[in-house]
């Protein structure tokens, strides 16, 4: 499968690696071009493209970048594609790196503000989980203790393909239903950040309450630190302490 990856930082390099180790054709692009992504080709086997080249190319398309930089993408990244191309949402929203996204502040599921910037519907999945561990701890299908990733979404299709590609990297996919209900696996809830197996994952949804942690508002969100590893999920600040 032909695979396009918009973004090339922490979650974006890793799924590049790991997309293309199981056979697939990745593209991969970023915001400063793709001379800047020479080693990671190298590397991987992928090819570094521009993003609208990334966009073109995908039979799924995967946008992780930050929050703030989605209203940047051009706003016919998706002209000519299929309607139904299934594009995975990785993000997530985090004040003190994105600034305030006023609609996510008053109770805009992230994810839904996200397809609204694209103009087409998104899948989530993959933002919950520490760059590192998406790298270092796939295992085999049937494996005691796998991890399990959310995904949720609208499109049954695109959402059946998203949840196979984790299937295929590694990982049990555990559907977390609709695209409005994806705030369950958003920052500070008990599935972010965490490494359960399919069980957990859904006795972690179940057990989410509405309501933004303070940490992950604009009013309440620590300043920024510098960079500490590779390791958090799609390139975000640490989780809070109690995670």
């Amino acid at each position: 499968m032909r695979i396009g990856i918009i973004g090339a930082g922490n979650i974006g390099g890793t799924l590049t690696r790991r997309l293309a180790a199981v056979g697939h054709d990745v593209y991969v692009a970023n915001s400063r071009g793709p001379e800047t992504l020479t080693d990671l080709a190298r590397e991987t086997g992928a090819k570094a493209v521009m993003v609208k080249e990334a966009a073109k190319q995908g039979e799924v398309v995967i946008v992780t970048i930050p929050m703030k930089a989605i209203p940047k993408l051009p706003r016919d990244l998706f002209a000519g594609t299929p309607e139904d191309l299934p594009i995975i949402d990785t993000g997530n929203y985090y004040p003190q790196r994105d600034g305030l996204i006023k609609a996510i502040e008053d109770g805009m599921v992230e994810s839904r503000w996200t397809s609204e910037q694209l103009g087409r519907p998104v899948i989530k999945a993959f933002n919950n989980i520490y760059a590192q561990h998406l790298l270092e701890l796939g295992k085999p299908r049937g494996t005691p203790g796998r991890i399990a990733l959310p995904v949720a979404g609208d499109d049954a299709a695109a959402k059946k393909i998203v949840m196979d590609l984790v299937d295929e990297i590694g990982f049990d996919a555990v559907d977390a239903g609709n695209l409005d209900e994806s705030w369950k696996q958003q920052p500070g809830t008990p599935v972010y950040a965490v490494d359960f197996d399919a069980a957990g994952v859904r006795r972690a949804l179940s057990e989410t309450k509405p309501g933004r942690p303070p940490q992950f508002t604009a009013a309440g969100a620590p300043p920024a630190t510098a960079s500490r590893s590779t390791a958090r999920p799609t390139d975000a600040p640490p989780p809070p302490p109690s995670r």
